[in-house]
């Protein structure tokens, strides 16, 4: 006879229970529409994959996992998918959410389905995967996904499988009304839990005032390996972690969960739908849902489809509209109240509650707290009520996560037993939420931050890059100054194009700073530039140039004066600079390669003696010219240094390569067209 240990606090509310007892668990049949909510359990709601105007099967996913702590929503019977969109949940807020609704077709038809009865041959992540995938959640209240909490982490061995028959809530008799009557549906479910996890010992606990269903199950499970173990009633004897101190002795730590000490605790439903699942391929579409109270005639379990309307049940329960003082949902301590009779049954939907008056009457008025320490003796957490509610109070939300609120089950001992009728579960509940959206702001004010953070740094980079390139341009200044010293009778050993580029600017900038002696003659000259096509000084590739210069030169000094500043237009500005750059390296592509000419005087003396003399002549008003055969022959040697410089560069992957194929481009195209006129003059 194994031992059972006594929880802290914990009360004896009236039990209610043989009221719904008295007869078999009944079908609730198919409703017209029914509708399915796409969060029905904790974590992740499901993702819709079907579409308005679809028709669906029994037993047909609708909607997929969303997550790793998520699972499916399946159709209850057979029909066409009518609307995909928000609906009143089952929540005590009263909230809408998104959810689909079938129209039923009657007919009730399944989808092909599978089932595997020699489950023993699978492994765990097999059995694992049918049984997220028949979408079965915690059907005791919580709701957790099933498959992750039979998952447990390779250093969390489980010694002890607890089976939850403990069913504490008063009024609720629906997992009472599971073990008399499929008492082996619920052990061979226990057997496919035990493969699973491999616990060394199983038990199923259950209360001493269900009497019938303990000993149908101590009969069912003789030769199994399965102990029935029985405790006395006193609420709330059913949650997890007291159910965990019963049985074993232990106690899970704060912070910590079941499968840290060894031990997983799953409910007679979820059990009873884990073999449905695996043996026979059904997914989870159906549950026992108890319709109790004296507001109803006919007081009883139903087998009812899920999605499936409140009213449907109410209607099949024949309930007196008049005489029900409110709906709830759940049982009297921890259920919650409707406002709305199309509100769905879901997974986790275990009873209606519909009361008169005279059951359930309106509470009485909060009273101030007269200090009188019933609800800490009451607290089966062993926490201290009274300071919570102070708490609560005052919104301190740093001293409720000092004084543990996250330990509370939310049972309803404190209320109950308050002679100042203060709904401190109330309190609580809205403490809680409001320290949810306490720490997801913290969490999103740290994002916030770090996003700040890295942006500065990429900033910082991207000034110390620019500046890099500034003292580069300032060498390369420096290079072409000592260039334009070189003295007449003296080839220069660089081939630095931007040096030679430099000093053709300064020579430009000084021209331009030259005063007209004559403006009239200087608008004259001009104009009939304009008219023969020539370029105008502003419109020569060096012009150009430095107007680039000092344009480039102005937005960096504004993007620096914008770093300082702090500025938040950075991206703007350094977007600016970039296409300046651009520009600038194809206005260098466009002015006269100087090099080109120093080569060729280095080499060919006579082209230079030539040069010199065709200058004389023009000096001298003769206007010497170039034959177009020595015009050819020239744009021929200058395109063939121009390909030299431009094979270097991809050899060496230099940055200025688009300068040298546009300077490529644009010789070969003076080639061609000197070709063409040479060509139509010897025609002619």
């Amino acid at each position: 006879m194994r031992a059972v240990f006594n929880i802290p606090g914990g009360i004896h509310p009236p039990e209610n229970k043989v009221q719904s007892t008295a007869t078999a668990i009944r079908s609730a049949g198919i409703p017209e529409l029914l509708v399915f909510p796409l969060s029905q359990h904790i974590g992740a709601p499901a993702k819709p994959i079907v579409e308005v105007g679809n028709k669906v099967l029994k037993g047909q996913m609708i909607a997929e996992a969303n997550g790793f702590v998520s699972v499916p929503v399946h159709a209850s019977t057979s029909g066409e998918v009518v609307a995909i969109g928000g609906h009143v949940l089952p929540h005590p807020s009263g909230m809408s959410g998104p959810c689909i609704s079938i129209k039923a077709d009657g007919k009730d038809q399944w989808i092909e389905h599978k089932g595997v009865p020699d489950y023993e041959a699978l492994d765990r992540p097999a059995l694992l995967d049918i049984i997220r995938n028949a979408g079965i959640a915690g059907m005791g209240g919580a709701g957790f996904p099933s498959a992750v909490k039979l998952n447990p982490r390779p250093d969390q061995p489980i010694k002890t499988l607890i089976i939850n028959g403990t069913e504490c809530e008063p009024y609720i008799t629906a997992d009472d009304m599971l073990m008399r009557e499929r008492a082996e549906q619920i052990l061979e479910g226990v057997k496919v839990l035990r493969h699973i996890l491999t616990p060394t010992e199983t038990v199923i606990g259950i209360e001493d005032n269900k009497a019938e269903a303990l000993a149908i199950m101590r009969n069912a499970a003789k030769g199994t390996g399965i102990e029935i173990v029985d405790f006395p009633t006193k609420y709330p004897s059913g949650g997890e972690k007291q159910l965990i101190t019963i049985i074993t002795g232990k106690e899970v730590p704060k912070g910590k969960l079941p499968a840290d000490i060894g031990v997983v605790v799953q409910n007679l439903g979820t059990a009873t739908a884990i073999y449905r699942a695996v043996v026979h391929g059904e997914p989870l579409i159906s549950r026992i849902t108890t319709v109790t109270g004296k507001a109803v005639e006919q007081q009883q379990n139903f087998e009812t489809l899920l999605g499936s309307p409140i009213s449907h049940l109410l209607t099949l329960s024949k309930w007196r509209q008049d005489v029900a003082i409110r709906l709830v949902m759940g049982g009297p301590m921890m259920g919650f109240a409707l406002e709305d009779v199309s509100i769905p049954v879901v997974k986790t939907t275990n009873c209606i509650l519909v009361p008169n008056a005279e059951e359930l009457p309106e509470p009485a008025p909060e009273q101030a707290c007269i200090r009188c320490g019933m609800c800490a003796e009451a607290c089966p957490a062993s926490l201290l009520p009274q300071q919570l509610f102070w708490f609560s109070q005052g919104k301190e939300l740093e001293k409720l996560q000092q004084h543990n609120l996250a330990d509370c089950i939310e049972c309803g001992c404190c209320s109950y037993v308050c002679p100042s009728n203060i709904p401190l579960v109330q309190y609580y509940r809205a403490s809680k939420a409001a320290i949810r959206t306490h720490d997801q702001d913290l969490i999103k004010s740290d994002q916030s931050k770090a996003r700040f953070e890295a942006r500065q740094e990429r900033l910082e980079r991207e000034a110390e890059a620019k500046e890099a390139k500034r003292q580069a341009r300032a060498e390369a200044a420096k290079k072409a100054k000592a260039s334009a010293a070189t003295k007449p009778g003296e080839t220069t050993s660089t081939t630095d194009k931007d040096a030679i580029i430099q000093a053709a600017i300064a020579r430009t900038k000084a021209k331009k700073s030259e005063p007209s002696t004559d403006p009239v003659q200087a608008a004259i000259e001009r104009a009939q530039a304009k008219r023969s096509g020539a370029p105008t000084a502003e419109e020569t590739p060096e012009a150009k140039l430095v107007k680039i210069e000092g344009r480039l030169k102005k937005a960096q000094e504004k993007y620096q004066q914008a770093i300082e500043q702090g500025s938040d237009k950075l991206d703007a500005f350094s977007a600016g600079i970039t296409k300046l750059e651009q520009q600038l390296e194809l206005a260098k592509a466009a002015v006269p390669d100087t090099s080109e000419q120093q080569v060729e005087a280095s080499t060919n003396t006579d082209s230079a003696t030539d040069a010199i003399a065709r200058a004389q002549a023009q000096r001298a008003g003769g206007a010497a010219k170039d034959t177009p055969e020595q015009a050819i022959t020239k744009l021929k040697k200058r395109l063939g240094a121009a390909k030299d410089k431009l094979a270097t560069a991809e050899n060496e992957d230099n940055a200025n390569i688009e300068a040298f194929r546009a300077s490529v481009s644009t010789l070969q195209a003076k080639l061609q067209k000197a070709e063409q006129q040479l060509t139509n003059d010897n025609v002619s």
